[in-house]
């Protein structure tokens, strides 16, 4: 069930991501708001479980799994967002 809590989130959290940025960014949209927004969502989620698994596996506490889950992807998603960008100017 957690899992499940946890990728409806990183959803959550993609969406907001990918809005956000184009006011981060002056509205330059080399995917669109749709591209964005699906590209921020695919990474939360990947580095959302990459985060839940291997932070435990590799003997951190709870605690540390916690923090990472929520700080990493948004800030992961920003910076392909933004990778995206630079490769297509």
């Amino acid at each position: 069930m957690e899992i499940v809590i946890l990728i409806v989130a990183m959803i959550v959290v993609g969406v907001i991501v990918g809005v956000v940025s184009g006011v981060i960014w002056k509205e330059e949209r080399p995917l669109g708001a749709q591209g964005d927004a699906v590209v921020a969502i695919v990474t939360c989620i990947a580095v959302g479980l990459l985060d839940w698994y291997v932070i435990p596996a590799m003997g951190f506490s709870d605690t540390l799994k916690y923090i990472g889950v929520v700080s990493e992807p948004p800030l992961a998603a920003l910076f392909v967002l933004w990778l995206i960008r630079r490769s297509r100017q």
